[in-house]
């Protein structure tokens, strides 16, 4: 197995994007208004873990697949992924996890994780982590997936709130639609010409 890093900055890259204009973003941002933003980031960092660890396996074993297999459910994932991104209306609601105020880190770290790892199943950025790691191997894509959904986590507890009212969310997801229909476009030339 080779560590490459130009695999992990795609993962990092394309995940970061996917995750920028996602509603866990807008739930740390809303938990840590309300609890300690340290408690939840070790809360949130520890359900993102957990699900690209799901989401690297299951990846692995598309990687048994013939080439082929691989590259054009790859590809379709990638425009599957592409339609959500340029379809969704960029709605700024967010999460009502954390409504109520939650001290102590064990409540705060809990209230973080179930936030997040039962929101972020068959999440478009858990889909691309598995097929990413179909692709690109296991280790990269875990190394890169899970530090830009951390980083995501982590920006929007210390500067969310700047992010939410300067930067129009459909722009963030123009841009990462934009990336997953090149890379769709990009596995199917790799899939067909070998």
């Amino acid at each position: 197995m080779t560590f490459d890093p130009l695999a992990i900055i795609t993962a990092f890259g394309l995940i970061f994007l996917a995750e920028l204009p996602d509603k866990t973003m807008f739930a740390s941002l809303a938990m840590g208004t309300r609890m300690r933003p340290l408690y939840v980031w070790f809360g949130t960092s520890t359900a993102f873990i957990v699900h690209v660890a799901i989401a690297v396996g299951a990846g692995s074993l598309l990687g048994l697949l013939p080439d082929m297999a691989v590259k054009l459910v790859s590809a379709a994932l990638f425009a599957f992924g592409a339609f959500v991104l340029l379809r969704s209306g960029g709605d700024d609601d967010d999460d009502e996890a954390g409504a109520k105020t939650v001290t102590g880190f064990w409540p705060v770290y809990t209230t973080a994780f179930m936030a997040v790892f039962i929101s972020e199943w068959g999440d478009l950025t858990q889909i691309t982590t598995a097929n990413l790691a179909a692709t690109n191997g296991w280790l990269p894509t875990a190394v890169g997936s899970a530090a830009a959904l951390m980083s995501v986590s982590a920006l929007a507890l210390l500067v969310g709130q700047f992010i939410a009212k300067r930067v129009p969310l459909r722009t963030v997801q123009r841009i990462g639609g934009a990336c997953m229909v090149v890379l769709a476009l990009w596995t199917l030339v790799e899939a067909f010409t070998g």
